[in-house]
C-alpha cells in the first residue's frame, strides 16, 4: 500500500513539475475549438513537450535502434510484447463479454508461445487467428463510463479523463512494470518497450510532420474516433455512438 502511494506522489509532482515549465500554449489562428477538448490550451502545451521530448530523445534512439538491429530482430522484438499483451487482451476481452475474443486471444498466446519460440515469432496470425488490442480504458468504456473531455498525458500522449484512469490500472497491472523486482532488469524492459512502441510509428510520424495540417487537431480527432470505434466494438447496441457527440461527451 504505501508503495502504491508513494508511486501516485511522484506521479502528482512529476506533472507538477511538467506542468509548470510548458506553460500554457496558444490556440492557432482559424482553428476550431473542439466541445470534447475544453482544456485545449494545457493540452497543447503538453503536446508540444511530447513533441519536443519524441524528437530530441526517442527518435534519436529509435534511429540508433534500427541502425544497429537487422528487422528481422526487430520483428522478434515487436512479436514477442505483443504475445505478452495478448494475455491481457483475453482478460478484457473476457471481461467485456466477448468470451469468442478471448478464446482467439488465448489461442494466439498458446501457438505463439509454444511454437513460435516464446512469441518471437507470430504463427497465429496467418494461422487464422485475429489479433486484437484491448486495455483497461476500453474495458470501462464498454461497461459504461462516459470518456470524460480529452486530456493529453506528459510521455503517454492522446486520453481522456476515463483512459487516464485506465492507464494507471494498466500500469499497475502490469506484470512487467509492477512485479519485476530486479530494477535494472525492469528499467531495461521498460526501455525497450519504448522503443519497441516507437519504432511501430517512426515513418508514420514523418509523414505527419510533413503535412500541412495542425497536427495537434489531427492527433486528437484521430484518437476520439478511435476510441469510440473500439468501445463500440464491443457492444450489442444495434445503433453505435459515433462522433462528434454533439450531446455531451462519449
Amino acid at each position: 500500500m504505501m508503495l502504491f502511494l508513494m508511486r501516485k506522489v511522484k506521479m502528482a509532482v512529476l506533472l507538477s513539475l511538467i506542468a509548470s515549465f510548458v506553460g500554457c500554449a496558444s490556440i492557432p489562428a482559424g482553428v476550431e475549438r473542439s466541445p470534447q477538448d475544453p482544456w485545449e490550451p494545457f493540452n497543447r502545451s503538453v503536446f508540444e513537450f511530447n513533441e519536443g521530448l519524441d524528437a530530441y530523445l526517442l527518435k534519436p534512439v529509435v534511429a540508433g535502434y534500427r541502425f544497429v538491429l537487422p528487422e528481422f530482430v526487430r520483428e522478434g522484438v515487436y512479436n514477442f510484447f505483443s504475445n505478452y499483451n495478448d494475455i491481457y487482451t483475453a482478460l478484457f476481452n473476457l471481461l467485456q463479454g466477448k468470451p469468442d475474443y478471448a478464446l482467439n486471444d488465448f489461442m494466439r498466446v498458446v501457438v505463439n508461445t509454444t511454437m513460435g519460440l516464446g512469441g518471437l515469432i507470430d504463427l497465429a496470425t496467418p494461422g487464422g487467428l485475429e489479433k486484437h488490442k484491448e486495455d483497461w480504458g476500453q474495458t470501462l468504456g464498454v461497461w459504461g463510463v462516459p470518456s470524460g473531455p480529452y486530456v493529453v498525458l506528459p510521455f503517454f500522449g492522446p486520453s481522456n479523463v476515463r483512459d487516464t484512469f485506465g492507464t494507471v490500472a494498466d500500469l499497475e497491472s502490469d506484470y512487467l512494470f509492477s512485479f519485476v523486482k530486479d530494477i535494472g532488469l525492469r528499467n531495461s524492459i521498460t526501455g525497450l518497450r519504448v522503443v519497441n512502441a516507437r519504432n511501430t510509428y517512426y515513418e508514420a510520424g514523418d509523414l505527419l510532420d510533413g503535412a500541412a495540417i495542425d497536427k495537434y487537431s489531427f492527433m486528437r480527432d484521430a484518437y476520439i474516433q478511435r476510441r469510440a470505434y473500439q468501445i463500440d466494438e464491443g457492444r450489442d447496441d444495434e445503433e453505435p455512438r459515433m462522433p462528434p457527440y454533439e450531446n455531451g461527451y462519449q
